[in-house]
């Protein structure tokens, strides 16, 4: 139960983010189907950011609670590095969606079909090769955190808790969970999550008001950009051992899944982003989930084709999608460009 708990925060944060990203976008009348392609860019320059570090010599593998509090201030470094990144590929969206009134659902893919093809290009450039890796050690042993830097024995007994969200942990993870409510109480109890959502549902209404409604969606798909850009580097280095090689396994389009099935609502987007996760950490660890805990694995007993449990998360996405989909509402003006001659 720790294991899968463990495993499944590590899969669903990076989801949940990524779906908020879309509300952002979304809530401001821009549709992001860019979402994965601003993830394999922001997990490429975090990942290269992590490597060009690393090769300054600036910082080692945490040995102790300083030497890894320390690394966690340059794997925040890191996940902002990667939200400015991912913030400036948005823009394109922007430009395209907003000034040139192209459409978005098209830009979306254009920029989907950009990103992996720009990331390998400068990883071959970069590393002679497909894949992008730190330039020394792995993530667990660079960013993970361990009961040992609280004074407890690798073996000593810290209770459920403590094995479930402290022990063997990436505090990456809770950071995005603390960011996703900070971001989700401003888009609904402030005045620019009042505005920003306005001009997704009645555009004119707004602009009559004196709200500047390309600005806003301007802001709405730059912060977008920036959670996308932040989802996929902890994606890469919680999953991935922080290495880039221009795929993020799809999670950009499981993000629209979990936003759609969420309702566009942070609430409903955290409890689906739990769902897929779990399905998706079954999919990647069902050789290592147990019975009982004595070692005899539950699901590879089953006669069942490892590929049935790696595709599992993308049929639940579509059975989810076929039933709720109906039920949904999208925000009114969500992919409309806005002319203020219609006013």
């Amino acid at each position: 139960m720790t294991f899968l708990i463990r495993q499944t925060l590590i899969y669903a944060v990076p989801l949940m983010i990524v779906a908020l990203a879309g509300v952002f976008a979304e809530r401001s009348g821009i549709i992001n189907l860019a979402l994965e392609g601003i993830m394999i860019f922001g997990a490429f320059i975090g990942v290269l950011f992590v490597n060009i570090v690393q090769d300054a010599g600036t910082f080692a593998p945490a040995k102790d609670a300083n030497n890894w509090l320390a690394l966690q201030g340059f794997a925040m470094l890191a996940m902002l590095v990667a939200a400015v990144a991912g913030a400036i590929f948005s823009l394109l969206l922007s430009f395209a969606s907003v000034n040139l009134k192209a459409d978005q659902t098209i830009g979306g893919t254009a920029l989907n079909l950009m990103a992996p093809a720009l990331v390998l290009f400068f990883i071959r450039i970069i590393a002679n090769q497909n894949i992008l890796n730190m330039s020394g050690g792995d993530a667990p042993s660079w960013f993970m955190l361990r009961k040992s830097y609280f004074g407890y024995g690798r073996t000593d007994n810290m209770g459920f808790m403590g094995e479930t969200f402290i022990n063997q942990t990436y505090p990456a993870t809770y950071v995005c969970i603390v960011l996703f409510v900070i971001l989700s109480v401003i888009l609904y109890k402030t005045r620019f999550g009042l505005r920003l959502r306005s001009c997704g549902e009645n555009p004119q209404a707004s602009d009559s008001l004196g709200i500047n409604v390309y600005k806003m969606r301007y802001a709405g798909t730059t912060i977008s950009g920036a959670l996308a850009g932040m989802g996929g580097f902890v994606y890469a280095l919680t999953t991935a051992n922080c290495s880039s090689n221009g795929d993020v396994a799809g999670f950009g389009f499981l993000a629209l899944a979990v936003m759609i099935f969420g309702n566009w609502k942070p609430l409903n987007i955290a409890g689906a982003a739990l769902l897929f996760g779990l399905f998706k950490c079954i999919a990647a660890s069902y050789t290592s989930i147990d019975i009982n805990g004595d070692g005899i694995c539950m699901l590879t007993q089953i006669p069942v084709s490892a590929h049935v449990y790696r595709m599992l998360p993308y049929v639940i996405t579509l059975v989810v999608l076929a039933f709720t989909s109906k039920k949904s509402r999208a925000p009114k003006a969500e992919g409309i460009p806005y002319d203020k001659s219609q006013r």
